[in-house]
This record gives structure tokens, sequence and C-alpha cells, in this order.
């Protein structure tokens, strides 16, 4: 059987939008049932290699194939839908009447009335449209950005499950790692205008990238040490053999030319989060609360006690209630009945998933220096972040903006883009309560892993809102499952934990406080049970080694630091905050070392 042709083919393709290039010579090609992973950082050009696929930008050179009779779909970000009534007319404008059906199902599975006006509908429910369309018309190649966006986890799982179904090639961006990891197969990887494939899924990425970086990294090393070697000789020997080795200083020129040629890798964002005074040991006390608005009731006699350092998770449907709940614990909404209580010296802040804090039409210079909370008197180019004052251009390129940018108004930023500026204006304040409504969407997997960090060190309380499973695990102590019909219920660890302890146990009854669902209630046995290890607690045992050896690692360094006997006295700054960092460091190393006995107790 002669072997089918590709799908889509981009050969030679070069695109720059009038500046620097965003892609050059770049060929790839998608093959009949391919399932593929389209991963780099955000500003890479994700989303536009995926309109150059789509055929919806046109590149400057190169050309693009598509198979005879083979159609190609693409999910749009921002919809366009005027002249449809309602979302389920356009959904189904490229469907025969006989097909309605097929928006129907989609429209069950991904939780979107197809009934909505257009003119009503939020920004959530015309994506869920969009995502609706290009599954009822099930093309050859499906083209998904982001898809996961706008999704609770029951509308997660039937896209997950549909997509394995398929038979349909895809090509998918996506920040949710355990859908990448459960269905791609292969990876495309866009990084400084290069594209580069794995025939492996996502799973495999995190380690060829690195693979990549540190062969890359070793080159320019050899490449320094030669023009290094290559330039000595220039200086020390030329002047006697000036006639004879013009050639080897022209070849010392063009190693030079190629370092210079060489595009640096972009480095992570610079973020830091830094915990304000520590609140009482109490932060919020619920006590028999419910809540109801008509006929459907959101809580039912729940309690919940939260205590300084809790990290707990609120998961469920949309429109189960989460944000109602989210709002009664800090305060700013009242339940019908019961008692809620919040602990002393609380000072939060809050990533709103709305991105309501960002006004798109002014600049991200205008958006940080014209917070209450972050204005420098007297001083129009510098903020105050975290009580010190700082430039704005300098605190801007922590988060990875350029100069260029700082006059930009917000609503020409990428979502990940608002994502990093919003986490910009909550990272400058101290705070010992964070509330994270959806933080993980637009981000990217670089990004995730940085904040994921911070929130394991921050000194604080946290309150998440996710519908991101990998998340959830990395990051969660406590998971309160919000069902439906006023039921919520306290489980211990992450989302993989609560999933386990739910199919192990049925419908538990909901457990009073978060310290209740630390460890599982006791239950009447002839002998003694040992304690399991959650997902989370393994997570964190196989991570402790590699924490203590770099804090060991920048203790040693200090310490070589400090041996100066000189360094108080020529630089007393320095020595200053050494000390501190020395004292910080030793303190923690001490408590990752009790956590890992403690961790290798509980296993034995």
């Amino acid at each position: 059987m002669a072997a089918r042709p590709p799908l889509l083919q981009l050969s030679d393709i070069s695109l720059t939008f009038g500046g620097d290039p965003v892609f050059s010579d770049l060929s790839l090609v998608v093959q009949p049932g391919d399932r593929v992973a389209l991963v780099g950082r955000n500003g890479s050009g994700k989303s536009t290699l995926l309109k150059v696929m789509a055929g919806l930008v046109e590149a400057d050179a190169g050309t693009r194939t598509v198979a005879p009779a083979a159609s190609v779909g693409y999910m749009e970000q921002e919809p366009e839908m005027a002249g449809f009534a309602t979302l389920g007319d356009f959904a189904s404008s490229q469907l025969d009447p006989a097909e309605m059906y097929r928006v129907e199902m989609a429209g069950e599975g991904l939780k979107f009335d197809p009934a909505r006006a257009v003119s009503t509908a939020s920004g959530g429910e015309r994506r869920r449209a969009a995502l609706a369309k290009l599954m009822a018309e099930a093309p050859e190649l499906m083209l998904l950005d982001e898809p996961t966006n706008h999704l609770d986890i029951e509308a997660i799982a039937w896209l997950e499950q549909t997509l394995k179904d398929t038979r349909t090639a895809y090509v998918l961006i996506s920040h949710d790692r355990a859908f990448l990891r459960e269905l791609t197969r292969a990876t495309l990887w866009i990084d400084r205008g290069m594209v580069r494939r794995q025939e492996k899924g996502f799973t495999h990425f995190e380690e060829w990238r690195d693979k990549v970086w540190e062969d890359e990294d070793q080159s320019r090393h050899k490449l320094n040490r030669k023009i290094k070697s290559e330039a000595r000789w220039a200086v020390e020997g030329i002047s006697a053999r000036r006639k004879r080795n013009q050639g080897r200083v022209r070849a010392l020129q063009d190693l030079r030319a190629e370092r210079s040629s060489q595009i640096k890798r972009q480095g992570a964002a610079a973020m830091a989060l830094d915990a304000g005074p520590k609140s009482g040991k109490k932060v919020v006390e619920a006590i028999g609360i419910s809540k109801a608005y008509g006929d459907k009731v959101i809580l039912s006699n729940f309690s919940l006690k939260m205590q300084r350092g809790d990290r707990v998770a609120l998961v469920g449907p949309n429109g189960v209630g989460k944000t109602t709940l989210l709002n009664m614990l800090l305060g700013t909404e009242a339940p019908d009945s019961g008692t809620i209580s919040l602990g002393t010296n609380l000072m939060p802040a809050v990533f709103d998933q709305a991105r309501a804090q960002l006004d798109p039409d002014m600049s991200l210079w205008d958006s940080l220096t014209g917070d209450p909370d972050m204005r420098v008197s007297g001083k129009a180019d510098q903020i105050l972040v975290r009580g010190s004052p700082r430039h704005v251009i300098g605190y801007l390129k922590e988060f990875l903006f350029d100069e260029a940018q700082a006059r930009a108004p917000v609503r020409s930023l990428s979502g990940g883009e608002k994502a990093r500026l919003l986490l910009a204006k909550l990272m400058a304040r101290e705070s010992n309560l964070l509330v994270l409504d959806e933080p993980t969407n637009d981000l990217d997997i670089e990004t995730l892993d940085l904040l994921q960090e911070l929130l394991d060190g921050y000194d604080g309380t946290i309150i998440l809102v996710s519908h991101d499973r990998d998340f959830l695990d990395r990051v969660a102590t406590t998971t309160i499952a919000m069902e439906g019909d006023g039921n919520a219920t306290a489980y211990a660890g992450g989302w993989s934990d609560y999933r386990m302890q739910r199919l192990e146990s049925g419908a538990p009854e909901a457990q009073s406080s978060v310290s209740a669902a630390r460890s599982k209630p006791d239950v009447p046995a002839k002998k003694e049970v040992a304690p399991k290890i959650s997902f989370t607690e393994k997570h964190r045992l196989a991570e402790l080694p590699q924490v203590i050896a770099k804090l060991e690692a920048e203790i040693g360094k200090l310490e070589v630091l400090m041996a100066d006997p000189e360094l108080f006295t020529r630089e007393p700054v320095k020595f200053r905050k050494a000390t501190e960092a020395l004292t910080t460091r030793q303190k923690a190393l001490a408590a990752a070392e009790e956590e890992w006995l403690l961790l290798e107790e509980k296993v034995g």
C-alpha cells in the first residue's frame, strides 16, 4: 500500500511582521494521525505558527501545502461572531442541518448553551462555542490553541477522552501538563525562531529540552575557549608572521561573527514572592455556613478551619459556587446562615481570573505607577516593590517585558503577558494570604514551574482555584471538592489524592476542617493500619534531596565569601546581606532535612 501524503507541509517559511524574524527558513510536516504538542515560551510564536498552518497568516516567503481534499480546522482564540444571533448558529454555520446533533453533543460535553445569545455571551462561552464548532466539523487536521482555557475539570475530561478516541490528526498548544502528557505522541518545540521535532510526546519534552540546552552551552563554551586561544595568538605572535597568517586572522573574525550571530536564550522571569508580617495562627474559620441563590443551593452546613501555612484548593464544575465560597472565606460575601471569622493581621493579595485589575487602555507603565499601593510620592518613574522603590522599567524586565512594551497598552499583550503583568502587580505587595483564581491560564511551562517554586517557598497561606490537575498536585495540601447540591468535602493532598480517596471510599461525609483533612478519620479496626503517603508527599520526598544539595552548595559559596577577613570593612552592605542569606539558608537546610526524615519515617 502506498504511503499517504502529509496532511500539511510548510517549506522554508519566513515571517517578520516588519521587525525581527519570527521564523526563518522554517519547515515542518504533519502526517495523518499525528498527535502533536506545540510548545515554547510565551511570545515565541506558537499561536502565530498555528495561524500560518491554518492559512490565516500569510508568510513573507515559503510555501504551505495541504493534501488534496484534506480539511484543516482552527480553533480561534477570539472568534468573530458578527451576524450570528446565538452561539449555536455560529457553531453550526458550516454544517448540514442534518448534522446539528454534532454541535449539541459537543455543547453538552463542553458545557455551553447553543441557545445563548452572542450579545450576552462571555469570552469563555465564545471560546467554548469555537471549540464545539471545530469538534463538530471534524476536519482531517485540528489546530487547537489553548483549548482547556475556560473549561472546568469535567469538560477537560470530556475533551481529553474525545481527542483520545478520534482518528483526526491534531496539533495542540496547552499549558496543561496532564492534558499534554495524556494526548500527545510527538512534540514540536519553538525556540528562538527554530522549530525542532521529536517523535515522543510531551512526557519526554523537558528531558529533551534540557539536553539540547546542555549541548548548546557546551558548544558555546568550546567556541569561547577557541576564540580566547586564537585571540591570544593574535596578540602575541601576529607581528612576526603578519603576511603568512592573515588567513588565521580572518578565521578568528569568522569565529567571533559566529558567536555574535547566536541568539541568546531568554532567561526565566526573575519573579520573587515574599510574605509580609505573619498572620495569626488562625486564618479563617467557618462554622455551619450555608448559601443559596433561590432554589440553587451552593453550600449546606459547611465548616472549615484554615491555619497559617495551609495550601487549600477549591475544585468543582463551573457554576458550582467556587467563587462564592472564596468570597465568603475572604469576608466579602456573607453566608445565609452560620458564621465566618477571619484571623488577625491578614494581608491578602488576589489574582483574579477575569484580570479585572488590568485596564486594557492603560500602558504597562501607567498600570504599575498608577496603582495607589505601588506609587512613590514625587517619583514618576519609580514604584514600590514590597516596600522598596524600584525603577518601573527594571521591574518590568524582571517579568520579561522589554523597554518598548512599557508604553504599549495592556490590550496589546497576549494572554500569557497579561498574566505576567498581573503577577508583577501581585508580587509587588507584601502579603500573607494569596488568593489565586485560575492563575495558570495562558502561562508557559517555564513560568508555571517558577510560580510553583515560589509558592512552595511562600511563608503564608494560599487559597487556590484551578482546573489544572498537575498544578493542583504540585501546590495543594488540601482539596475542597464542591460537587453540587451544597456538598463540599475536604480531602488531604492535591487532585490525584482527592480522586484516589474518592474512589477508595465512595462518597465520604464532609470533614469539618483542613486539619481533619490532613489525616484520615479514625476507622474502627482490629489492627493498626500504617498511614499512607500522599501523592503530594511522594513528590516532595523525591525533590527534597535536590533541595538539600542546592542549599548545601549555596551555604558553601556564602561561607567562602565570608571567609574574606576584609569583607566587612570593604563592603559592609554585602557582608550584612551575605550574613542574612547564610542564616536563612541554614534554617531552610535544617527544615528540609527534618522534613525528609519525617517523610522517610512515614514511608517506612
